[in-house]
């Protein structure tokens, strides 16, 4: 007969591998999401340098300290909008770059607009200065000082000083309709669920430390897409 004690530690034993199962199953579906927003990231970076006269140039791309892609922001708005999408963002690790960190995207605004759109973001960060304050002081991407609309086509040699040696410099490919101004940029945060599920740190930590020259098969595509258009 089995005692009181031994149904008790065997209801606990299946309990505790019940919620392990569950724990590394949450893990693995945040791995593969992780895994698909690099993927998606690496597909938009890709899709805005196939279009010579509207790619980033690669000059540019070669002295970034960072480079952040925010693919499929939507915007909503009929008078006050709201905007949101989610990202990732690999720091310059020697010829490479390291470790996708998950941000997100987000913000509203108010003016005359109408309509829907979506957008693909690219931000690259031009200083070791504007990495680091990348989440501390909540960047938004449009029309903030320090921040510049940067210059198009394979060669730069057209670009402004101003444009040159600006922090940060933001790109946009945006694909339906959308109508008016907005008054307010998209401000970055992290997305610390996703990050602390495949990496154990926080996005502030991934991006203050040694950025990893190391990044896991799984997780490389978008690097390996920046790889493709540095110099």
């Amino acid at each position: 007969m089995i005692s009181h004690v031994t149904k008790v530690i065997v209801l606990v034993g299946f309990a505790a591998a019940s919620l392990g199962a569950r724990s590394l199953d949450h893990r693995e579906k945040m791995r593969q999401e992780a895994a698909s927003q690099s993927a998606k990231a690496a597909k938009a970076f890709d899709a805005i340098m196939a279009v010579p006269d509207n790619a980033i140039p690669e000059e540019l791309i070669a002295k970034a300290k960072a480079i952040a892609v925010f693919p499929n922001v939507v915007k909503v708005a009929f008078t006050v909008g709201g905007e949101g999408g989610r990202g990732v963002v690999s720091r310059r690790v020697g010829d490479g770059w390291g470790t996708p960190v998950f941000l997100r995207a987000g913000g509203g605004s108010f003016g005359p607009q109408i309509g829907v759109s979506s957008t693909d973001l690219f931000v690259l960060l031009m200083t070791d200065e504007s990495v680091d304050s990348l989440l501390k002081d909540r960047v938004g991407l449009g029309g903030e000082a320090g921040i510049a609309a940067g210059p198009v086509g394979r060669n730069a040699g057209a670009a402004t000083d101003a444009l040159l040696h600006a922090a940060i410099l933001s790109y946009s490919r945006s694909r339906g309709l959308f109508a008016g101004l907005a008054l307010k940029g998209i401000v970055v945060t992290a997305e610390d669920d996703l990050n602390l599920a495949v990496y154990n740190k926080t996005a502030e930590e991934l991006l203050t430390a040694s950025p990893d020259a190391t990044v896991e098969s799984d997780l490389d595509a978008f690097p390996r897409a920046l790889i493709r258009y540095s110099r």
